[in-house]
């Protein structure tokens, strides 16, 4: 049998065997990823609406960020955020680094650009009248934003999975200031690369898989729930 064939069965060994290993990468790696997408679209959506809707001081230079941000090298965010929290930088007293709350910072970092970006491109296909239409009703800016967000849901659901896909894919940032440390900080990507470079092809292509599969199960989720909403709006 080849070296691929045989990555391949040991890895659906390891897989239907449930792996302790595994079974703690993948844990550790959905809580991270799914703690980043949320506070990202917390942060991320009401961004892209403010956009859409207000002119002010600074937004061009705001636009240029998220634009900027949307294709930034996570190498780079991982860079400047080891700097920010090594301990003689300006918030190493938080001793953040290499712990999973330092991998929520980073990849919260990559996926918030994403996600602002893609809302207000969402935003902006809607028909100009139906904002009008509310602020000629008396609605408030908050409200105008809530309802067109409302109104282009399966759009930003999408922005909420290609935030997750692009959190949960990243290796650059999450290894700089994760560390890597087994049984503390090793997620999908880092330790793919790890196993890898070990030649462990078969624990890192069991990685891939439940990698791949929790990022489809995911955006099909997001997907049939965006159509779900579009059914009963």
């Amino acid at each position: 049998m080849d070296l691929l064939g045989e990555a391949f069965v040991s890895a659906a060994r390891l897989i239907l065997h449930a792996d302790a290993e595994l079974l703690h990468i993948a844990g550790l790696s959905l809580a991270v990823s799914a703690s980043a997408t949320l506070l990202a679209s917390l942060l991320g959506v009401p961004l892209g609406a403010l956009l859409h809707l207000r002119r002010f001081r600074g937004r061009q230079a705001a636009l240029t960020l998220v634009t900027t941000g949307m294709g930034m090298p996570p190498v780079v965010v991982g860079l400047l955020l080891t700097l920010l929290l090594w301990r003689s930088g300006p918030f190493g007293f938080l001793r953040l680094l290499y712990s999973p709350q330092a991998m929520v910072l980073a990849q919260l970092i990559v996926a918030l650009p994403l996600i602002a970006g893609i809302t207000l491109a969402a935003l902006s296909l809607l028909d100009e009248a139906l904002a009008e239409a509310l602020r000629c009703e008396g609605a408030s800016d908050w409200r105008v934003g809530l309802e067109l967000v409302w109104a282009a849901w399966p759009q930003v659901l999408v922005a909420v999975g290609a935030g997750f896909g692009r959190a949960i894919s990243e290796v650059g940032a999450s290894l700089m200031v994760g560390g890597n440390i087994v049984g503390q900080t090793r997620i999908f990507t880092t330790a793919i690369a790890l196993e890898t470079s070990k030649g462990d092809f078969a624990l890192a292509l069991a990685l891939g898989i439940l990698l791949l599969g929790l990022a489809l199960l995911v955006n099909v989720a997001l997907a049939t729930l965006g159509r779900s909403l579009a059914a009963h709006g």
